[in-house]
């Protein structure tokens, strides 16, 4: 259901929650669920090392753990996303994933493998509140929070893909992980939050990415920002700024209502001063919109001499949008106005625009 022009959604509907996961947990929570069930508390290490470090959530391949409590312990890896379609481009180093959730709602997330990393893009929420009018995922509404678990396991679904050597190029690693797919992730706070911590932490309590390969976006939602600086995770904050001026990211980027640039850069610069991590700036080039050299002077003026990195994203098409790309001329012109005021700035690789996997381009469409 797509929502009215500048409305914004910050509390999700309330529906039924998925079944609880071993990934929802902290480990001293595991110890206490698998004491519940009856087992000693020492299984729960065992079972984290199976999930995050094996990658496996078949009981019956754990052969460590006994017979009678492997039925047990089954209860705490429920199945939460079901693979319903899979589309691959750039010779299958690209995949995105169509998934379903428990309840039916429908999620994608975006596996890129290039030479020297491999990075997923995932979704936090089915669907986004936030309404941004370009962004396909917008334009569908919010329809649910994700659960931390249900977030984890698009990382360890692209993980053991990886090492059963399905994608082409050879067993390998997950590095970089972006909460860049469907949702607002600091609109999920605490459930986005768990997952980093899962993602962060040692094998066996966790993945054991590092926190510099983490990246969580946001249009803008200024007191989660601050929260975030807060909570000692030094992962890189993205924001979704799209437009230099109030008048424009008004209508751009509806949260902007509530927060404006000034308030916005105001907070991600006081990230950047809490974690030492640079901040990086998404701005989609939208053709005569937002592409005016006079912006990217203005948007130059605005952040120079801080700790910042500009990511330029030509816009990718969505259905019966009205805005596409700026024209290659006006492109390389931003570029090198905000070059001429010392910002670091690169084009984004438009990865997966042919199968709909792009930045913004993400709608659940089975």
């Amino acid at each position: 259901m797509s929502q009215p022009p500048g409305q914004l959604t910050f509390v999700a509907p309330r529906r039924a929650k998925p079944a609880r996961h071993l990934a929802d947990l902290s480990m001293a929570d595991r110890r206490a669920a698998v004491t519940e069930l009856g087992e000693k508390a020492f299984r729960a290490d065992q079972l984290s090392r199976h999930y995050f470090e094996r990658l496996t959530t078949d009981v019956g391949a754990m052969t460590d753990l006994p017979a009678a409590s492997r039925e047990k312990l089954s209860a705490l890896l429920p199945s939460l996303l079901t693979p319903v379609k899979e589309q691959t481009t750039d010779g299958g180093t690209t995949r995105k994933t169509l998934w379903r959730l428990f309840d039916g709602a429908l999620v994608e997330s975006v596996l890129m493998r290039y030479p020297d990393r491999v990075t997923i893009c995932v979704s936090s929420q089915a669907g986004c509140g936030m309404n941004c009018p370009f962004c396909a995922t917008g334009q569908a509404g919010l329809t649910r929070n994700m659960s931390t678990a249900e977030i984890v396991e698009q990382v360890v679904s692209g993980a053991r893909a990886l090492a059963a050597g399905e994608v082409p190029g050879g067993p390998a690693r997950v590095n970089n992980v972006v909460f860049m797919g469907m949702g607002e992730p600091l609109a999920n706070y605490k459930q986005v939050i768990g997952a980093v911590r899962r993602m962060v932490e040692p094998a066996p309590d966790g993945l054991g990415i590092s926190a510099r390969g983490v990246t969580v976006s946001t249009v803008g939602l200024v007191p989660a920002i601050g929260k975030l600086a807060d909570e000692g995770l030094p992962v890189t904050l993205a924001l979704s700024l799209h437009a230099p001026d109030d008048e424009l990211r008004d209508t751009l980027v509806p949260i902007n209502t509530r927060w404006k640039v000034s308030e916005v850069l105001d907070a991600a610069w006081a990230y950047a001063a809490r974690t030492k991590r640079r901040v990086s700036i998404e701005y989609a080039l939208i053709k005569d919109i937002n592409d005016q050299e006079w912006r990217a002077d203005l948007l130059g003026k605005l952040i120079k001499n801080k700790l910042v990195h500009v990511n330029l994203i030509p816009l990718n098409p969505t259905p019966g949008s009205k805005w596409t790309a700026s024209r290659p001329e006006d492109e390389r012109a931003f570029v090198r106005r905000l070059e001429l005021h010392g910002v670091p700035v690169t084009v984004r690789d438009t990865r997966g625009r042919e199968i709909d996997g792009a930045c913004g381009q993400l709608a659940a469409a089975e």
